[in-house]
């Protein structure tokens, strides 16, 4: 038994590891619900609501005040949607940014590691301290050194920077009281100076149209972990075991395909960028469910699931930079989450913009009173 790369290299400049947090089998599931061994409790709710999956604990550990810092895995929304759902920041890496090596495998062409921090500022000091790179990683190829220094100082000045709201997938069924805090971000941004449009990403739609049902994760989770899943299929989640299942039956020429598809697709979202600094969209579309909604049946598991890793996954099909920060709670004190997509590798540039935003909301600052919390 080994650390992995990451947490070797965190170590050596300094980091405490405080302990291991929970997460969903096999990394597979936006919910959070391990059936298994237990589910942890969102923070934000008396009621057992959610935390959000698959790096569940990490979201909880964090938004808890636990620990000032904690490590996910992101191969469709794992880091984002538990910080969203926990009210702090979570950073999506570009794939070949951040070393994997050691790391659990789902997918091999769409996992990533970021970290969940209180803040934007955290989020950028931790990602700086993460971006070395590993020679034994072959996704790191496309590695790029950080050469600009981190500013003590936020910027609260966006004037040139161009944000777009999509008019696409990402609003569709949208919870009216996200779609409102969400929007109600883009005024925020405007009085930073930044340049407010409402347009098109196509790019969005195609990603979801290309890859349904979430077929190149189930054919490479299936992969990587067949010898595990054929001997203990029967002792899986049930809401873990009928999906990567599924992997086991995803034909050569569906899996190539898609992964052809996704090249042009992912020139195409780049070339958008040209003319765009970040979008901003929701990160989850609804509020955290509670578990007992979730545990009902299956079918109702699949539904929250689906809804909670729409807006997230394109990020990793396309393989953008993502940074989400809290931007609301809604009537019931849940939280709400705004995800900053950028294009690959530009992770500096929306952490640059998620800490402009905190300079100017108060969201990042709230805790939640866990004293009569339901354990």
């Amino acid at each position: 038994k080994s650390d992995a790369f990451i947490v070797s290299h965190l170590k050596a400049l300094g980091a405490v590891l405080v302990g291991k947090t929970h997460t969903v089998q096999f990394a597979y599931g936006g919910v959070g619900v391990n059936n298994s061994l237990g589910t942890p409790v969102n923070p934000w709710a008396e009621e057992h609501h959610v935390p959000g999956g698959s790096s569940s604990g990490s979201g909880v550990a964090v938004g808890a005040g636990l620990v000032p810092m904690a490590l996910g895995s992101d191969t469709g929304g794992s880091v984002r949607i538990p910080a969203s759902f926990n009210s702090v920041t979570g950073l999506k890496t570009t794939v070949g940014q951040i070393s994997r090596r050691g790391v659990f495998p789902l997918s091999w062409t769409l996992d990533s590691v970021g970290p969940l921090t209180r803040d934007a500022a955290d989020a950028e000091a931790v990602y700086r301290l993460m971006a070395a790179k590993d020679p034994e990683d072959p996704s790191m190829q496309v590695f790029c050194p950080l050469i600009e220094e981190q500013s003590d100082e936020s910027s609260d000045c966006l004037a040139g920077c161009r944000l777009v709201f999509p008019e696409t997938v990402f609003f569709e069924n949208c919870d009216s009281e996200v779609e409102a805090s969400v929007l109600e971000a883009g005024n925020v941004f405007s009085d930073l100076g930044a340049s407010i449009k409402h347009g098109s990403f196509d790019a969005a739609n195609a990603a979801l149209a290309l890859n349904p049902k979430g077929l190149v994760i189930a054919a490479e989770a299936y992969y990587s972990n067949r010898k595990w899943i054929d001997e203990y299929f029967h002792e899986l989640d049930p809401v873990v075991s009928h999906r990567i299942i599924k992997g086991r039956d995803v034909t050569a020429i569906e899996y190539l395909d898609i992964q052809n598809g996704l090249t042009s697709l992912r020139k195409q979202a780049i070339d958008f960028f040209d003319a765009t600094d970040a979008l901003l969209v929701p990160t989850v579309m609804i509020p955290p469910a509670t578990l007992a909604n979730c545990q009902s049946s299956v079918e109702a598991y699949s539904k929250i699931n689906v809804s909670c890793l729409r807006n997230t996954a394109i990020g990793n099909i396309l393989n953008l930079s993502a940074v989400t920060v809290p931007c609301g709670f809604n009537a019931q004190g849940l939280p709400i989450g705004l995800m900053i997509y950028g294009r690959p590798f530009d992770e500096l540039k929306i952490l640059n913009i998620a800490r402009a935003f905190q300079t100017k909301t108060r969201w990042h600052l709230k805790r939640p009173d866990i004293a009569l919390r339901e354990v």
